[in-house]
Order: C-alpha cells, then structure tokens, then sequence
C-alpha cells in the first residue's frame, strides 16, 4: 500500500500537516510529491521530510498514483480542468480533495466521472490530534483502506455514508477548534483582569483545557457526567455552571454550529 505515489498539489498548512503526519507513520518520502507557485514553502517541506517537490502541477499529477487536491477552492475550478485537459490519463488515479464548500458533483463536472475521496480535516490534525471525515465516491475498499493509512498520522478519522454529512462534520469538528480558542481567549483576558500575567493566564488555560479534554478521550463517563463530577451543589463550579445556563449557554452553542452548516450549504452553491 505504501508504494503508491501521492501528489501534494498545494502545500498549505493542511497539506503539510498530513505529508507531516505520513511520514512520522512511515510513509516513505520519496513516494511523497509536492507541487506549489511557492519555492519557499517546497524548500521547507523538503528540508523538513525529505519529499520530492516541483512547481509544475502537471508534473506532479503525472507521476503520482494518488492526487491530494488541496488548493483554495475558488482555485479548484481552474486546476481540474488543467489536469482533464492536459493530463486525462489522471482521470484513472485516486482524488482527494481537502477543499471545504465543493461536492462531488463539482469535481465530476471539472474531472469526469473519478474515484474521489473528500476529506474534512481540522487544524489540532497539525499535532496528530485532528478530526477527518472522510465521504467516498466511486472508491474501492482498497482505496479507502489507503485513505485510511494516510490519515492515520494525523489523527482521528470518520467514514461518512452520506455527502450531507459533510457539512456536519464542519460544525461539529472542522470549525470546532476554533469555539475552543474562543473559550480560552475569554478565560484568559479575565485570568488577566484578575492579576496574571498574559504568559500566567495562558498557560493556566490551555493546561485546564487540554487535561480537561484528556480526561475525557480516556474516559467512559458522558460530558455531562464528567461535568457533574467536579460540580459540588452550592459550590464554586456550581456557580459558575448556572451562569452559564442562565445565559443560554447551549442555545447559543447550537446556533453557531448551524450558522456553520447553513454557510457550508450556502458556498457549495456559489462556489
């Protein structure tokens, strides 16, 4: 399985946190190929991985047996159609595609009728900690076992059955890093209201909050039941927990992860 080349085209922190990723599993660098307008971001994944590089597009796909499109995706019109014009014997290879707001139908107007995987990393992905949906169209199980390995390094994975289910996983994990660091930045500006230093109230934060989110991937206990736990009736957290509650803590909660979906919806339209 590990022989299979992979053509990067885009290297942006999304790409290289999975060729990252791939390689500290094992993934053998000089089957890894990545293509960018940028030299300077070429010259450091190479430096740091030991991955083959190039700035032609076409160069890139044609080598590779699996194709990571993982350009912006107002450019992704543009590069597929490069690809099924000038280089249609890819048409027969492995996509992937990174790029939030495209379905498959898009790239099946750009590309034809492909073997596509679209993949829904999230950012915690560039520490190995991430959350990927994965939605596959016309793939083999070889195919997605491959997939699988490959984002193995940088996480955790979830097969999605239906297409829709993509824009749930935006709201529940692709866009979710960043409700956490919305949290924190809160927790920290009071931390420093109340006499610690920024570096104080920072590190205080992210420790609580990453020891809070490791107790609970290593627990069988519920949220709600963890959350329970250091909630004493009448004390402090208590306290805390019902301010929380009397402004709607929950409901606002779950007006933003709609706001998510509902834009997914709205750019899969316009892009």
């Amino acid at each position: 399985m590990r022989d299979n080349t992979v053509a990067f085209i885009g290297a942006g922190n999304m790409a290289q946190c999975i060729i990252g990723g791939m390689v500290r599993q094992g993934y053998p660098a000089e089957n890894i190929i990545a293509a960018n307008r940028s030299p300077e971001k070429l010259d450091k994944l190479q430096q740091d991985y030991g991955i083959q590089i190039t700035t032609d597009n076409l160069v890139a796909a044609q080598k590779a047996d699996v194709i990571v499109l993982s350009v912006k995706p107002q450019m992704m019109a543009d590069l597929c159609r490069q690809l099924a014009e000038q280089a249609p014997e890819c048409k027969e290879k492995l996509f992937i595609t990174v790029a939030a707001g495209l379905p498959v139908s898009r790239y099946e107007e750009w590309l034809g009728q492909v073997r596509l995987v679209r993949a829904m990393p999230n950012t915690p992905a560039l520490v190995g900690l991430g959350v990927t949906g994965l939605f596959p169209s016309r793939c083999s199980v070889y195919e997605q076992s491959f997939t699988q390995d490959m984002f193995a390094g940088t996480g955790q994975t979830v097969w999605l059955e239906q297409e829709a289910q993509i824009n749930s996983v935006i709201a529940v994990s692709g866009s979710a890093p960043a409700y956490f660091f919305y949290l924190m930045q809160a927790m920290q500006q009071v931390g420093e209201e109340l006499g610690f230093s920024p570096e104080q109230a920072k590190a205080m934060v992210a420790q609580t909050a990453l020891g809070a989110a490791t107790m609970a991937s290593q627990s069988e206990l519920s949220f709600e039941q963890l959350r329970a736990q250091v909630t004493s009736k009448g004390g402090t957290t208590h306290q805390a927990i019902e301010t929380f509650k009397q402004h709607n803590l929950e409901t606002t909660v779950k007006a933003a992860m709609m706001a998510a979906i509902s834009r997914a919806e709205e750019m899969a339209k316009t892009l």
